[in-house]
């Protein structure tokens, strides 16, 4: 579990192509408290860890993963928001996360809004339904609050302290970007359709 609340930025140093693809990811987090097994989410993929050195840490990505998330397209020296798991008593700064990708939006446009930066997406269209304005979306890890919907668009604002403490900051039109429906609207939906 997750709450969108990027805390590092990482680097992927090396990719292997094995049954699953494996990441090495280079990072700024204290790789001794990390343990064998914990999951980290990167760019919003809950991934679990497989491999450890100084301020590296490994995972084994699936193919089923590689189809649903934009993680078939990480090239080595790419960036990364990283989140560890959430531990009881942890601040909830963003809203619940599970990791679970939904699906992969793409960026349609980006414009400038004082400081911030407004940024348009398109999502799939059997996720579209699950977004709302007011709400919340998980994309490529980070909680943000859905600002309007018109179809299967929907923009988000994007504040300089976000675009400096993740890769919002080079986010361009034509980028993919994993989606995480909010949680909630998932299981409101499910119960409205089960009758």
């Amino acid at each position: 579990m997750f709450t969108g609340i990027i805390t590092d930025i990482g680097r992927i140093a090396r990719l292997e192509h094995r049954g699953d693809l494996r990441a090495r990811i280079a990072t700024g987090y204290d790789t001794a408290s990390i343990d064998m097994g914990a999951s980290i989410a990167c760019d919003g993929v809950c991934l679990t860890v497989v491999g450890l050195g100084e301020r590296w840490f490994e995972v084994d990505i699936s193919a089923e993963t590689l189809s649903r998330s934009t993680l078939g397209r990480w090239a080595e020296g790419g960036a990364v928001n990283l989140e560890r798991s959430l531990k009881v008593g942890d601040e909830l700064g963003g809203h619940i996360v599970s990791g679970h990708v939904d699906g992969v939006a793409e960026i349609v446009a980006v414009a400038e809004e004082g400081d911030s930066t407004r940024l348009t997406f398109r999502a799939p269209e059997a996720l579209a339904k699950f977004i709302a304005p007011k709400g919340s979306v998980a994309l490529n890890g980070t909680s943000l609050t859905v600002n309007e919907v018109a179809g299967c668009d929907f923009g988000v604002n994007i504040i300089p302290h976000t675009k400096e403490v993740t890769t919002w900051g080079s986010a361009a039109v034509g980028d993919p970007v994993n989606l995480e429906i909010d949680t909630l609207a998932r299981y409101v939906a499910r119960l409205r359709d089960w009758g």
